[in-house]
């Protein structure tokens, strides 16, 4: 595995990035974090290791304000991290294929860019977030915005502009209808941050090649337990939908 650290954002801020080698040199695997989150979270580095020792490179990625990525994290926001992602993007060579995972709010912002043209062709989300403003209501709708934090942890302070981008953005249903890309969910069934039911609507929503892997019993981050069916359904659905 190898880190750079040599790509910003429009901003100008810096994006944390690791690399994990693979021998399917004509492809790349992005991987996305979720709310709180960076790219250094068990389930995202468990995923992208998975992958590696099944040939397939990954990136992952820390959107700015988050892990060791410059910004401020008040200033993260779904549509910040799609201008994140699409900076990433713009950094990988043309004749590579490439395939988005999202986790979470990771997924939003994949979909979101998924939608708006075919730099990515394979998307696959993990446990992802569908109704935004129903999620910022059902969290935080207690929490005053730029005093209060995210689930009561003090690096994670609630912002205005997290509220008002999830808010304006409503729902990604409109947005996934327009999803041309191969499209794998994955949701655990025991989701108490992002319910299974988003999920579900966006799969319902989505008119390409899709799939639905419903995982019993996991949570919001999936678990140990859960790490091997998710990195081999993603590397059967890469092996499908990349030929």
């Amino acid at each position: 595995m190898t880190k750079a650290s040599n790509i910003t954002n429009k901003q100008g801020e810096r994006l944390d990035i690791s690399f994990h080698r693979g021998d399917k040199l004509e492809s790349i695997v992005v991987l996305g974090h979720g709310v709180t989150g960076d790219k250094d979270r068990p389930l995202l580095l468990a995923v992208a290791e998975g992958l590696s020792k099944r040939g397939w490179p990954c990136m992952r990625v820390s959107f700015s304000g988050n892990g060791d990525s410059e910004g401020r994290f008040e200033d993260s926001t779904i549509s910040k991290e799609v201008d994140d992602l699409r900076t990433v993007l713009k950094t990988i060579p043309q004749e590579k294929r490439i395939a988005y995972i999202g986790h979470s709010m990771g997924g939003a912002v994949g979909v979101l860019t998924a939608s708006s043209g075919l730099h990515i062709q394979s998307l696959i989300s993990l446990a992802g977030m569908t109704h935004t403003a129903e999620f910022v209501s059902r969290e935080f709708g207690e929490v005053k915005p730029d005093e209060g934090c995210m689930w009561d942890e003090e690096d994670c302070p609630l912002s205005q502009t997290f509220v008002d981008d999830l808010n304006r953005i409503e729902n990604t249903l409109d947005t996934a209808s327009r999803v041309r890309q191969p499209w794998l969910l994955i949701h655990g069934t025991a989701d108490d941050v992002v319910p299974l039911k988003d999920s579900q609507d966006a799969f319902a929503s989505a008119n390409s090649s899709k799939e639905l892997l419903e995982i019993p019993d996991a949570g919001h981050v999936f678990g140990e337990d859960s790490y091997p069916q998710i990195v081999e359904a993603i590397h059967v659905w890469l092996e499908s939908s990349f030929g």
